[in-house]
């Protein structure tokens, strides 16, 4: 009984001294990332950045950001929005899909600003009147740019034998990644190119899944638009690697981490577009002229090292990856 008594006690001071004292006239921001990665971050910082550039910084204590990432688990970033809503958080921001989908589906007073997401239609956020979330805004992309990420293979690689085969690895929880494998195929069959692709349904199996793509003999790897994709992009890389099949992406921070080239988002500045628009609301409060808007700077890059690796030459409007 008294041992019962005891843990009520501990759990009242947990409750009591835990919790966070706050200062009302300053803003708190959730922030939920789905993945940890490396390029998504970017995001992050890009978004962070455009806050303080507009006078919300978190240093100088004129903005409050509460960090969570759910790392790739849908019951913690569940988890993770429905506690920002608990707590009344001013504004929800959301990295990757399903960060900005689950905030949707929690909240409709709360204002959600994503990043790293496709349009509402490619998200399925839209009504029967084809109608959004009123209280989403951000920065979004569609499929159009994959048709220039994709249509540089067949013109620096040639087949093995025959026509030449492209390996794709897809999630079909994930919305962006299905609809990407579907446009790709139907480009792939207007370029004379064989696409072979398997699902994949976490970025635990991807070893497993990308060894078996190998197997088919293909001739150059695609990463399309997909978060288990980049997090489980290094493994996927050195398997590429080691039986030299060059992967080409439309994801440009990609590239960094070894991908040949890319057409695609700077995720760091669609993190920035995404935070002036954040900025705007903490200021004004209101959301008069927010709105989902398209990425506004897209880049096409390169790796010289894997270039060099596979043999590869660049149009000349392709930039080496800094």
């Amino acid at each position: 009984m008294k041992y019962a008594a005891l843990l009520i006690f501990v759990a009242l001071l947990t409750l009591t001294f835990g919790c966070k004292t706050r200062d009302k006239n300053v803003p708190v921001v959730g922030f939920a990332d789905a993945f940890e990665d490396a390029t998504i971050s970017q995001a992050r910082d890009g978004f962070t950045d455009a806050l303080a550039a507009n006078g919300f910084s978190k240093e100088k204590h004129t903005v409050d950001i509460e960090y969570r990432n759910a790392q790739g688990s849908i019951p913690t970033l569940t988890q993770i929005i429905n506690q920002f809503v608990s707590e009344k958080v001013d504004l929800i921001a959301t990295c990757t899909t399903l960060s900005t989908v689950t905030a949707a589906q929690k909240t409709k007073a709360i204002p959600i600003v994503m990043m790293v997401s496709p349009t509402l239609a490619r998200a399925h956020l839209l009504d029967a009147s084809g109608k959004g979330p009123s209280n989403l805004f951000g920065a979004v992309e569609d499929l159009n740019y994959i048709d220039t990420s994709f249509s540089i293979i067949p013109k620096v690689l040639k087949p093995k034998s025959g026509k030449l085969v492209v390996g794709m690895i897809y999630n079909q929880s994930e919305p962006q990644s299905a609809d990407a494998l579907e446009r790709i195929k139907g480009l792939a069959s207007k370029m004379n190119v064989n696409i072979v692709a398997l699902p994949l349904n976490s970025s635990a199996d991807a070893q497993l899944v990308t060894q078996s793509l190998l197997s088919k003999n293909i001739d150059a790897f695609f990463a399309n638009p997909d978060n288990t994709v980049f997090a489980a992009f290094e493994t996927i890389l050195k398997s590429c690697n080691a039986v030299n099949v060059p992967i080409f992406t439309s994801e440009a921070g990609l590239v960094k981490r070894g991908a040949v080239a890319a057409f695609g988002a700077d995720i760091y500045q669609w993190g920035y577009q995404a935070g002036l628009q954040a900025a705007q609301y903490l200021k004004t409060r209101s959301m008069n002229g927010l709105k989902p808007e398209m990425v506004k700077i897209r880049k096409r890059v390169y790796n010289p090292a894997a270039a060099a690796k596979y043999n590869i030459k660049l149009p000349n409007n392709f930039q080496p990856v800094k």
